[in-house]
């Protein structure tokens, strides 16, 4: 597949680049996609959730009332779960929610997502560009200037560059990534993929192992 390489003000620059087909070509595997981004999903959870259990409640131990003749229900403790401060039955305790999964399964996953985003003519390759300082207003109009949308967008540069993150931060619908950060989730999350020329390259080179 081949694309023309779009200068930061939209037009082209008269280079062409041709994306690896077994790289953005393949066969797209839907259910290692869908373990990869399950993976990523449970890996952002803490699982910190907790609620004390009547064991834990600090109450005092004595029995409420007589057991018979009170002329209502029995009552032990004011721990029970069905008094206001009482202990919670059954409630979430701190839990690990990560999981693995084998490198093959995630490079096909990779593989299988920006195959995808090439079958939906999703992809622009943008020529490497710089910000001297954190500016919001430049990098959307870089973005209006390609015709990325007002959907989501994902752009991938060759190395991390602290301004042009900051600069995409007040942007809800625009995401920056580095090319080492890069994930299924955040690829499939995307309407529009912009790789930073070089960037095909480094992907193409990292996932055909």
């Amino acid at each position: 597949m081949e694309l023309e390489v779009l200068k930061i003000d939209g037009s082209k620059s008269g280079k062409k680049v041709t994306l690896e087909e077994q790289v953005f070509g393949i066969e797209p595997n839907d259910h290692a996609v869908y373990l990869d981004v399950i993976q990523y999903l449970a890996n952002q959870r803490h699982g910190n959730a907790k609620t004390k259990d009547r064991s834990e409640i600090a109450h005092s131990t004595k029995k409420l009332g007589r057991q018979k003749g009170g002329g209502g229900a029995r009552h032990g403790s004011l721990k029970a779960n069905i008094f206001v401060g009482g202990g919670r039955v059954f409630g979430p305790v701190p839990r690990f929610y990560h999981n693995k999964l084998n490198k093959k399964v995630k490079a096909l996953a990779r593989k299988s997502a920006l195959t995808y985003k090439a079958q939906e003519n999703a992809i622009i390759i943008l020529e490497p560009f710089t910000m001297d300082a954190p500016k919001t207003k430049e990098l959307l109009a870089i973005n209006n200037a390609i015709k990325a949308g007002d959907r989501k967008v994902l752009y991938v540069l060759p190395q991390n560059s602290t301004n042009i993150y900051l600069s995409s931060r007040n942007l809800p619908q625009v995401n920056v990534l580095s090319v080492d950060e890069i994930n299924t989730y955040a690829i499939m999350n995307a309407n529009t993929l912009v790789l930073v020329d070089g960037v095909q390259d480094i992907l193409a080179e990292r996932n055909m192992r």
